[in-house]
Order: C-alpha cells, then structure tokens, then sequence
C-alpha cells in the first residue's frame, strides 16, 4: 500500500484534485478538518476551530478514517490532509500540541504509514470563503508558509503542484508517482 498525501493552503484545490485521482480509480481519504466543523456548525456551533477539543477531534477522526480505508497491497492512496497538517493547524490558532496529538505523529512517523514524497498543492492566487473556510488570503499564505515548515520538520520531501486545471494538476501528482515511472 502507497499512501500519498496531499497537502496546502486553504482553497487551493486540494479536494477537487482528491474528486478527479478517485475519478481516476485511485483510493483516496476524505479531510477531516472539514467535516468537523460542518458536524459542530450544524450542531449550533458557530466556530468550532476555537474550541479547545477542536483539534483533538480532527486527529481523532483522522486516525480512524486511516485504519477504515481499504488498504490492498497494491493500491496507491492519496490522503486530503494528514496529521502533519493537524499539528500546522494547532500551531496556526495558537493551541498546545496535545498528548494525542504527538502519539498519532510519532506513531505515523514511526510506522511510515504515508510515504516520504508529500504533494504540495500551491494556492491559487485567491480563496473563495466558505462556512468552514473563513480566511483571508494574506492569512491562507501564512498558513501555507506553515504547512511546509511542519513537513519539512516532520522529515517529509515536497512536490509542488502549481496551479491550473484540476485534470492537469492530477496529471503532475500521477506523474510523479514512482509506480507510473
């Protein structure tokens, strides 16, 4: 089993590229960031991201998303997000890195779960905001610049994807994917 992640700014296009790689017939695993807050959005709560079991939460709903996916021996699997991104996350709205927090990243890290090569989708000059997204661009940037530093600390190697259409930016993930040399 591959497992890819793929990583970047806020509305960079990391979801629709995920949508066109499962098109592809690749496996993939959803964000969980995301779905957090729409659950405690739709609960009542407004902002979900402030409250202190937030991240835990997310690295929680990540940890059984992993151990739910098909993992086929030969199957390739991209991951939108991953708990290098929870640890940028917590570090982005100024919590403490929790004890769950540094068992999931020393266990992933430990049992190499994902592989070394990280693809790093670039922002798109812009951020349209949604409900769980409300950032601004200068803020995404800085999020970015944060994301890069927590995998390149975490021992991971980068590949940018620049921006452009969804069908050519998966095209560049799938090309320099080892199994398609």
């Amino acid at each position: 089993m591959k497992r890819y992640i793929l990583t970047g700014a806020p509305g960079s296009g990391k979801t629709a590229i995920l949508r066109q790689l499962d098109r592809e017939g690749f496996g993939v695993v959803e964000e969980a960031a995301t779905d957090v807050i729409a659950l405690e959005q739709a609960q009542g709560i407004a902002e979900p991201w402030t409250r202190d079991a937030f991240i835990d939460t997310v690295a929680e709903l990540q940890r059984r998303r992993l151990q739910r996916a098909p993992a086929a021996p030969d199957c390739v699997q991209f991951h939108d997000r991953s708990i290098v991104c929870t640890r940028a996350l917590a570090a982005y709205l100024g919590f403490a890195v929790s004890d769950l927090l540094v068992r999931e990243m020393e266990r992933v890290i430990r049992e190499a779960i994902f592989e070394k090569k990280v693809f790093f989708i670039r922002n798109l000059g812009f951020v349209e905001p949604t409900a769980a997204r409300q950032i601004s661009f200068e803020e995404t940037l800085r999020f970015e610049r944060m994301h890069e530093e927590a995998y390149r600390e975490a021992g991971f190697e980068l590949v940018a994807i620049e921006p452009g259409p969804v069908q050519q930016r998966a095209a560049a993930i799938v090309a320099a994917l080892p199994e398609a040399r």
